[in-house]
């Protein structure tokens, strides 16, 4: 009972995490980055790509922790 609770909450996790990841703005690659890449790794992110970062970041960290609990449990 418990393992598939936790099994449902992880795949919710698992969407939001994939979301999260995939409504944040790209960075400028390839022979553009060589020339101002400078300017994107110093910026400052603002508004919603900061949410989206720490949102983000809390919910890896989510992920990771779930991944070592239901391995545990199974």
């Amino acid at each position: 009972m418990v393992g598939t609770v936790l099994t449902i909450i992880y795949l919710v996790v698992c969407l939001i995490l994939i979301a999260s990841v995939l409504l944040q703005s790209g960075r400028s690659a390839g022979l553009g980055a060589i020339a101002g890449g400078a300017q994107s790794l110093v910026g400052k992110k603002k508004g919603l790509d900061e949410k989206l970062s720490k949102v983000t970041t809390f919910v890896a960290v989510g992920f990771m922790l779930f991944t070592i609990v239901l391995v545990v449990i199974n």
